[in-house]
């Protein structure tokens, strides 16, 4: 009855967002002549804060028309290079006229909540130097149930498919593809890696770069891997687990809410959010546009989620962080029907590098980083590891620590394999 509830709530809350939003905007309009009162100020800034806690967020866009190349600006055009349905993958197009010739890079978007458009900023600095392709995952809400269900081992398939996929397109100009994962994609795409070089497949990526993942999620363990080791499967199943309304095409289909998503998010810093809405507040009666605008893109973002599929959500529960299956060799993986083993020991060819923030609280330091123990296969000069210092979870892909201190070593070491 939770997700009825909340689909109740929910619409109540509707009308009085945007009441909210007429009446700041009506305060703080420039024919108003008491505008500039302090008091009316105030009263604004508290109306517009009432319709964003209030108001529904859909997901973003990516707002990635352009880029700069040769010191020009050149349109980008987002095409759909495959449609499967919980993931679409986007090709990030550059409208240059002639082929390509630049690496390609699959960028494997978590999910674990939010949606792709998370990676802007990490996408937004790759587009000038690569054909950059993204997962963008779909909301398991909107895919109808006659799809079948959506596993673990199903996001480790579509990621060798696309792999399968952009290897055919660049087989004739490049050495291979470069992936990118950010979080907990990592352990799926070093699963995905594993399973083609098992196979011996030519389609394995030439480089592989994992962020801030749960490779070993018992070193140094968060307050997200506690979560989880502390309560039992069953736990998991019977209280984060609900069914689609019918207002939603999913309808009947079993999934974990975005909307406890989005309240676990904010229960592990309730203090710095509850600070953040506080400075914006300030902010709005201060008149600082620079500040709004950074508060309002940054929780346009945040607070928009997505439903993850229920097997997939309690598969992930207890294969990364309740057996540890990859570290401890005991994960196998269903592909084409039958069970296979996932042996990163023998990815051989494929180049790793690992990244880490000193002061991630979602990914330790060290959980990462044991991906090199784990492909030992990988000579010790094909193996790369960088700690970004002072650098938390979202740091790592984005912000001025991304664009100005990581990407650039993301390029360097591509380059080094393409």
């Amino acid at each position: 009855m939770l997700y009825p509830l909340h689909e109740m709530q929910r619409d109540a809350m509707k009308p009085i967002a945007a009441w909210s939003q007429v009446m700041s905007n009506a305060m703080t309009h420039p024919f108003n002549p008491f505008a500039s009162n302090p008091f009316v100020k105030r009263m604004a800034a508290g109306y517009d804060l009432l319709n964003r806690l209030g108001k529904d967020y859909e997901k973003p866009n990516w707002d990635l028309d352009t880029t700069v190349l040769a010191g020009k600006t050149i349109k980008v055009c987002i095409d759909t290079a495959q449609a499967l349905p919980f993931c679409n993958l986007l090709h990030f197009r550059k409208d240059t006229g002639k082929p390509s010739q630049q690496a390609t890079v699959l960028l494997v978007a978590p999910l674990s909540g939010h949606h792709a458009t998370l990676l802007r900023d990490t996408v937004r600095a790759l587009i000038p130097h690569y054909e950059v392709y993204v997962t963008d995952w779909v909301d398991a809400r909107m895919v109808p149930v006659s799809q079948g269900a959506f596993h673990l081992d199903d996001y480790v398939a579509y990621t060798m498919d696309f792999v399968r996929l952009l290897h055919g397109k660049k087989a004739k100009t490049s050495k291979g593809i470069h992936l990118i994962s950010v979080c907990q994609p990592t352990v799926p795409v070093m699963a995905a890696v594993s399973l083609l070089a098992t196979l011996k497949d030519p389609a394995c990526p030439a480089s592989m770069t994992m962020m801030g993942g749960p490779i070993d999620p018992r070193a140094n363990p968060t307050t997200v891997n506690n979560l989880a080791t502390t309560k039992p499967y069953s736990w998991f199943e019977k209280t984060v687990i609900h069914t689609v309304p019918d207002n939603y095409p999913g309808h009947g289909r079993r999934v974990y809410p975005g909307f406890l998503q989005h309240t676990g998010f904010v229960a592990m810093n309730p203090d710095k959010h509850l600070m953040s809405h506080w400075d914006y507040f300030t902010d709005l009666v201060k008149g600082d546009e620079q500040d709004i605008d950074a508060h309002r893109r940054f929780y346009d973002e945040y607070n928009a989620v997505l439903d993850l599929d229920a097997d997939y959500y309690l598969d992930t529960i207890k294969t990364v962080f309740q057996d540890h299956a990859l570290p401890t060799s005991t994960w196998d993986v269903h592909v084409g029907g039958k069970p296979m083993r996932v042996r990163p020991q023998d990815i051989k060819k494929t180049a790793l590098f690992t990244i880490e923030g000193e002061l991630d609280d979602i990914s330790g330091s060290g959980q990462t980083q044991a991906a090199h123990g784990l492909c030992s296969g990988i000579a010790a000069k094909h193996k790369q590891h960088f700690t970004a210092p002072a650098c938390g979870h979202y740091g790592i892909f984005s912000g001025r620590r991304w664009r100005e201190v990581i990407c650039p070593q993301i390029q360097t070491f591509i380059a080094a394999y393409d």
